[in-house]
């Protein structure tokens, strides 16, 4: 699905270096690389802070803690994700609420939001899905009516553009109160551990979410707020600032595969092809995801599986019926476009080394299966 030895070898030379000057500093962990990381991530995507920690999920889940959210407190978020989305809502004993998504885009649809809103709600997560930016416009707005926090999880989408209906643009994570993302070493800005971050423009949360990423401190052992321990090591990091001035590349090249995907699939009956909503730098392609709709998708998967070509099936269940997070709440009629999803989506190969050759190789497979 990914090839990160194929990347690594174009900037070895930097990686290594870079992670020897770590080496031989021993400042492991807070060190200057991550410092100067934080600085250069937060001019690339112009947002006023950045927080790196350990990784993805601790990173949704320090936003959360740093806006103060309350255990009771409902968290409106999108049934069709990874469950790290849902999960740390769950451990802060805040409540999810699981609604629909779009069934072009796969992101969470801004009427299922509205339906969802009570009294208690405070927050919406939206999941810039896949590579592609949520209905910010819409979202905000429902998020300014009704005074709840916005936290993006931005995870499969870091370099993505959202355009505003105004024409003004912003890097996906720096338009809500809050985001999280993940350096997974599969992500577009990948490390090669874990690794994760929160951005925000408010300057009294940062503060606060600097104080829960190290045990609460700002002053060694002055324990101001109740913290957690999540730092991004420097190693991580030195990795990460080999790659961040290839970020805007390596998303091209995932947009140019897409595109070559996209064209060779053309006219083929039973496949529908990602939908890119508005302009095409919207989408950073984390994953290049088919809907197959005849019926065929499983046996489709077996055929690929037996031809040696890796495929991802994202998500097989969603979250309203994985038992972690089953509610009597939910009413199966209120997840339409979710249920059909989990039946068809299927995922190919999508990385920054993809070359013609694979790509002819991987659509003539599927499309001579569907032609049988």
């Amino acid at each position: 699905m990914v090839d990160l030895k194929g990347q690594y070898e174009k900037i070895k030379d930097t990686v290594n270096y870079s992670i020897l000057e770590v080496l031989d500093t021993t400042a492991f962990i807070n060190g200057p690389e991550v410092q100067t990381f934080q600085k250069e991530l937060e001019e690339y995507l112009d947002v006023k802070h950045v927080i790196p920690c350990a990784n993805g999920t601790d990173a949704l889940q320090i936003a959360m803690m740093g806006l103060g959210l309350k255990p009771g407190d409902e968290v409106i978020t999108a049934d069709f994700t990874f469950a790290a989305t849902v999960e740390v809502i769950a451990l802060l004993q805040l409540t999810p609420v699981l609604v629909d998504v779009e069934p072009d885009t796969f992101n969470i649809d801004p009427e299922a939001i509205k339906k969802a809103i009570t009294p208690k709600t405070k927050a919406i997560v939206p999941v810039h899905l896949f590579g592609q930016t949520a209905n910010m416009d819409a979202i905000m707005e429902i998020a300014e009516e009704h005074k709840l926090f916005v936290i993006e999880d931005n995870a499969q989408a870091i370099g993505a553009n959202y355009h505003f209906k105004d024409g003004s643009s912003k890097k996906a994570g720096a338009i809500g109160h809050a985001a999280s993302t993940s350096f997974f070493p599969s992500k577009n800005l990948g490390c090669y551990g874990d690794g994760g971050a929160i951005f925000t423009n408010d300057d009294e949360l940062a503060h606060t979410i600097r104080g829960i990423v190290n045990h609460g401190m700002y002053e060694r052992y002055h324990h101001d707020v109740v913290g957690v321990n999540s730092r991004l090591d420097s190693i991580q990091a030195a990795v990460l600032r080999a790659k961040l001035p290839n970020l805007n590349k390596y998303n091209k090249a995932r947009q140019e595969a897409a595109k070559k995907y996209t064209e060779a699939f053309r006219g083929v009956a039973g496949v529908t092809v990602p939908y890119t909503e508005g302009k095409d730098d919207t989408h950073v392609y984390h994953q290049y995801t088919l809907k197959i709709t005849n019926g065929k998708r499983d046996a489709l998967a077996k055929h690929l599986s037996e031809k040696g070509i890796p495929f991802g099936i994202y998500y097989p269940i969603p979250l309203h019926s994985q038992k972690a997070y089953k509610d009597e709440r939910y009413n199966e009629a209120d997840f339409p476009v979710t249920n059909q999803l989990v039946q068809e989506v299927i995922s190919l190969p999508m990385h920054t080394e993809l070359d013609d050759e694979q790509i002819d190789y991987i659509t003539g497979t599927i499309k001579e299966f569907l032609n049988q």
